[in-house]
């Protein structure tokens, strides 16, 4: 796992810490970390002689910032995903802005052809069993076909990476009556409800806040980047009033990418170790379970880019600024790559 050691509020001690504590965690994880070569010695020194032997370091001494929509090339997180793409690391961690994180995957992965808007995407431990949330910021514009397309991207990761059998599948609104919310909500809510869903997925209609937390009538709950984002936070205070997030799982600080063309998981910028340990864990997880090579199998065909004329499904763009290549070679030169453990590497 190729490691940001600059990302987040308090890093790199933070991002230090919660790298020793996943090695010491995970006897077969291997990690690439990915900045000032001093931070990287935090890690190495108060390690055992064995447990060395599963980390390298990749030296950068530059932050991107919350600015920084199109990051350096010698930033942490473009040299972390340089190192993915190149083959000396399976998967990126970062903490750092979000923006820059979804930015530097997007343009050194790829985008997958029809996926306008990669989204992330979160997994909440609620009472009936986890629930998956997305978008919780990738795309802040709620536009319906956005809200469609990820609609079929969160029942495929449900069912791939938390083995969810037919997922169910709500829309985020303030209530669960027809009609209900905003124009992009009202206009998706049919869309949603004829299109085509992978997995044995099935549309429940509109869900409240409050079936986030409950996860009885959704398995899979759908809503804008900025809406989802003010939950997901609104949950995480909700969690540390109570004494922490439930003993039964997820890792809600932590957020995987998806629509880019490698895996990534995107921690909240003020992530404690625990959460970035958490972060690197399903990074780990969702590679050696192939989640991304898998959604995608499940997705041949998704709805394309927004018309905010409109309101309709249309075709794939090529905008945003962000380019929609094919996957990079290594996916294709490599596809039982993604089947085996990760290697142990010196």
């Amino acid at each position: 796992m190729a490691v940001d050691l600059l990302g987040g509020d308090d890093a790199p001690a933070v991002v230090v810490d919660g790298a020793l504590r996943a090695v010491r965690a995970d006897p077969d994880l291997h990690l690439l970390l990915v900045g000032p070569v001093e931070a990287a010695a935090g890690v190495i020194d108060a390690l055992t002689p064995a447990q060395r032997t599963r980390i390298t370091v990749r030296a950068t001494r530059t932050a991107a910032g919350p600015a920084d929509h199109a990051p350096r090339a010698d930033s942490t997180v473009r040299a972390a995903v340089s190192a993915v793409r190149d083959g000396a690391a399976d998967a990126l961690v970062s903490a750092g802005s979000t923006g820059a994180t979804v930015s530097a995957a997007a343009l050194g992965f790829g985008r997958w052809a029809d996926v306008r808007r990669p989204a992330l995407v979160a997994t909440l431990p609620a009472v009936s069993g986890p629930v998956v949330l997305l978008d919780v910021g990738g795309s802040l514009e709620p536009r319906p076909a956005t809200l469609v397309g990820h609609a079929v991207l969160g029942a495929a990761y449900a069912a791939v990476a938390h083995a969810v059998a037919a997922p169910r599948v709500g829309l985020l609104s303030v209530g669960t009556e027809a009609g209900k919310g905003d124009r992009p909500r009202r206009t998706a809510d049919p869309l949603l409800a004829a299109a085509p869903l992978p997995c044995g997925a099935r549309y429940v209609g509109l869900v409240e806040g409050y079936d986030v937390a409950l996860g009885v009538r959704a398995d899979v709950v759908v809503t804008d980047g900025f809406t989802g984002n003010v939950l997901l936070k609104a949950i995480e205070g909700a969690y540390a009033m109570a004494g922490g997030p439930p003993a039964s799982g997820g890792a809600p600080r932590a957020a995987a990418l998806l629509g880019v063309a490698g895996t990534v998981v995107v921690c909240h910028g003020a992530a404690t170790p625990d959460d970035v340990a958490s972060g690197i864990a399903l990074a780990a997880h969702l590679w050696r379970r192939r989640a991304t090579d898998r959604v995608r199998e499940q997705i041949p065909l998704l709805p394309g880019g927004d018309n905010t004329d409109q309101d309709a499904v249309d075709p794939p763009a090529r905008s945003a600024g962000l380019p929609a290549v094919d996957p990079p070679a290594r996916s294709a030169a490599h596809p039982a790559a993604e089947h085996r453990e990760p290697e142990r590497r010196p």
